[in-house]
């Protein structure tokens, strides 16, 4: 099975920047609590940075995905997280930055 990096790499041409994937992938080993403090310290660190702050939102996007028939309270989290972030990305981000924002997530 490839790995999130491999698969944003080979089927969509993206370079993965962090390692969001992997932050969250160790923090639902102890919940919900702790993917929601990890999304916490992640999107108040990297919340001005238009790059990162696409990465969290596509990396919390495939988290729905990935969870959507596996673990549905797990998804619903996911699904808050990105909502949030999302929007905070479509309503602060103007310009180049913005457009990357778009493109990236499309």
């Amino acid at each position: 099975m490839a790995t999130f990096r491999e698969l944003m790499r080979d089927d969509f041409g993206y370079e993965t920047k962090t390692t969001f994937w992997e932050d969250f992938s160790i923090a639902e080993r102890f919940g919900a609590s702790a993917v929601k403090e990890t999304y916490k310290r992640a999107f108040e660190e990297w919340k001005n940075n238009h790059i990162y702050l696409t990465e969290l939102v596509l990396v919390l996007n495939h988290k729905i995905w990935y969870y959507y028939e596996r673990n549905e309270p797990l998804a619903r989290v996911y699904s808050g997280l990105w909502e949030t972030a999302n929007n905070y990305g479509i309503n602060h981000l103007k310009g180049d930055e913005l457009t990357y924002f778009f493109r990236t997530l499309d």
